[in-house]
């Protein structure tokens, strides 16, 4: 059995009894919603494990290209909820929604399953054309160059000289082609299933527009306003969300990679459809008659509205699908980010997705700043500039974090050794790392921060985002050391990739669900699901610049293979370490900063407790009393 998987099953059976014993004391409508969304989480992170390497090895598309592609992808992913969100909460209602979202990641997945032939390239040398061929996929892919109708290894010098090993004198190519004197061409990219891959990269970004935001808005319906158990069931939700990603990465990097990319693409597809069957029945055992569990909560807002004639003899419910297939086709022209670029106002070429989203946030910034200047309070105003400022550090945080399905893939399958003693992992596994700590450590941070509340030393929120950033660059930083002790092979031990995911997690678990707490806290009642809306927008931000980051880790590859594994460490150690460096420089100046920036928040950045606070009882809030 590969190690990864015997240890996720150790990992999730230590984990979630307690969990599912916790879950008996909340509505049963939350093991369907937990369900769902454990799928939704499957099929993101199933291709956040093997698309930068269907990009580079069955695209064979350059560093740059899947690196921009990827950020294309992942923002969409995020900015689609924002739409997704509106038209439930004005038309459809959440159930609607989401059971609408999972069909077009069904879909998606199943149409990522056309891979078609894998493009080919061929190396050119006096008007002869060498065929490149290559076998494997992810981090045991190998390359060969076929001289002569015999196969032969091949590799790159310092001075950028094509080097063919074990090559007879007599062959019809030299050993050691000189830089300048050879090209490497494409010789074939099927350019219909290029398109059907946008189709289905579409597919599932629509998907994701409909359910992501309405499933976590599902789940606060299933309790009363003033129900402690609320908080729990979102933390219970929460376990869900990273149970799904963890398997995500083990089972579908481990098909995709030892079995077929649509072996991997398609386990995160029948996952999500027999999600799809459970939570449109409203049952955890979906084959068996009983009442719908969730059939009170995410109901349109009217009926009469739904299902009043908007277009000829098309109701407003049917019209809403028919848009969303439309905006299908829309997302398959702005998916294509890195290729689709125009000239506006004679600033040159400009990227659309880039002004999409600079579209997006200046009306957001512009919305909320509008607010603030006719109905807020000062202190009202100030809170909301706290909750803005949290919002765009968290742009950098996750910038740097999602590097983690391109560059830090890249770097697995490249530059780690990935074996575990006897064993050995696949690269696209070590995506698992981040939820596997979640899953560990979650709790632990949860119990950290309500014992340090008790203390009253429990850190202010702009504080953990500072812990936040320096984390993130330290983990950066652990890879860099972990430079000095490649092998010969100019891999680096494993350990150091793992020690990096972890300071990550830690850093995450300071930022991401604090954040969400502290955007719900800071905002007026009136804005709040704006100012959710720009949370996600910042992601949305932020993995597109973790697109650009990725880039400039950026090496040259033939076939999908690197020429030059020496040069690709040191290319990714300096990168790693500027940003990890920028990362670790700016959490300590916000760090400094935030001692005066939590007084913006007037009492709703500090999170403490003390015998005042729990003498006042449930229905006053702790927080402003301190």
């Amino acid at each position: 059995m590969n190690i990864v998987v015997l240890a996720g099953i150790v990992i999730t059976i230590a984990t979630a009894i307690p969990v599912f014993l916790e879950m008996r004391k909340h509505p049963k409508g939350l093991h369907i919603l937990f369900f769902a969304e454990m799928w939704e989480r499957f099929s993101y992170y199933g291709m956040r494990g093997l698309l930068i390497f269907y990009l580079t090895q069955h695209f064979l598309f350059s560093d740059s290209e899947a690196s921009s592609q990827y950020g294309a992808y992942t923002a969409l992913v995020y900015l689609l909820p924002l739409l997704g969100g509106y038209l439930a909460d004005r038309y459809l209602g959440n159930r609607k929604a989401i059971a609408f979202g999972a069909l077009l990641l069904v879909a998606g997945h199943a149409t990522m399953g056309i891979e078609g032939e894998p493009a080919r390239e061929a190396l050119v040398y006096q008007g002869q054309q060498y065929e490149l061929v290559a076998e494997g996929r992810g981090s045991n892919r190998s390359v060969m160059i076929e001289v002569d109708g015999a196969e032969y290894s091949f590799s790159a010098n310092s001075e950028g000289d094509f080097e063919i090993a074990e090559l007879p004198s007599t062959a019809s190519i030299p050993a050691v082609l000189p830089q300048g004197q050879f090209e490497i061409e494409r010789v074939e990219r099927d350019r219909m299933f290029l398109n059907i891959f946008y189709f289905a990269l579409a597919l599932i970004i629509m998907g994701v527009g409909f359910l992501k935001a309405n499933i976590s808005s599902i789940v606060g319906q299933l309790y009363e306003e003033n129900d402690p158990r609320r908080d729990g069931g979102f933390t219970l939700y929460y376990y869900g969300i990273n149970l799904g990603s963890f398997w995500a990465a083990i089972l579908c990097g481990l098909l995709g990679e030892t079995v077929g990319w649509w072996a991997g693409f398609g386990l995160a597809g029948l996952g999500m459809a027999l999600g799809w069957v459970v939570f449109v029945r409203g049952r955890a055992l979906f084959f068996l008659p009983g009442k719908n569990l969730i059939d009170h909560v995410g109901n349109p807002p009217s009926q009469e509205k739904l299902k009043a004639k908007a277009l000829g003899p098309i109701n407003t419910e049917w019209l809403i699908y028919g848009i969303g297939l439309v905006g299908v086709v829309v997302v398959w022209f702005m998916v294509q980010a890195h290729t689709i670029r125009f000239t506006v106002l004679g600033m040159g070429e400009q990227d659309l997705l880039a002004l999409f989203l600079l579209i997006g946030g200046l009306g957001f910034l512009s919305y909320v700043v509008f607010y603030m200047v006719n109905s807020c309070t000062k202190v009202e105003a100030q809170r909301l500039i706290l909750a803005l400022i949290l919002i765009i550090v968290s742009v950098v945080f996750w910038a740097l974090f999602e590097q983690a399905g391109s560059s830090m893939n890249l770097f697995a399958a490249r530059n780690t050794d990935l074996s575990v003693g006897p064993f050995e992992i696949t690269a696209s596994q070590t995506q698992s790392f981040n939820a596997g700590f979640i899953l560990l450590f979650a709790p632990v941070f949860a119990a950290i921060w309500a014992f340090l509340a008790k203390l009253r030393k429990n850190p202010n929120t702009p504080l953990k985002f500072a812990l936040a950033l320096v984390q993130v660059g330290l983990g950066f930083m652990l890879l860099v050391w972990g430079t000095q002790f490649a092998g010969d092979d100019y891999r680096v031990p494993l350990i150091f990739l793992a020690g990096a995911y972890l300071l990550h997690t830690t850093g995450e678990l300071c930022l991401s669900p604090v954040g969400l707490s502290a955007i719900t806290k800071l905002s007026p009642g009136a804005v709040v699901s704006t100012m959710m809306a720009g949370w996600f927008l910042s992601s949305a931000f932020a993995q597109y610049v973790a697109g650009i980051i990725a880039t400039f880790t950026a090496t040259d590859t033939v076939a999908g293979q690197v020429l030059d594994p020496a040069a690709a460490l040191n290319g990714y150690a300096a990168v790693f370490g500027s940003i990890g460096l920028f990362a670790i420089v700016l959490g300590v100046i916000f760090g400094v900063l935030s001692f005066w920036l939590k007084g913006l928040g007037h009492g709703r950045a500090v999170d403490q407790i003390d015998a005042k606070a729990e003498a006042a009882g449930p229905d006053q809030d702790a927080r402003d009393l301190v």
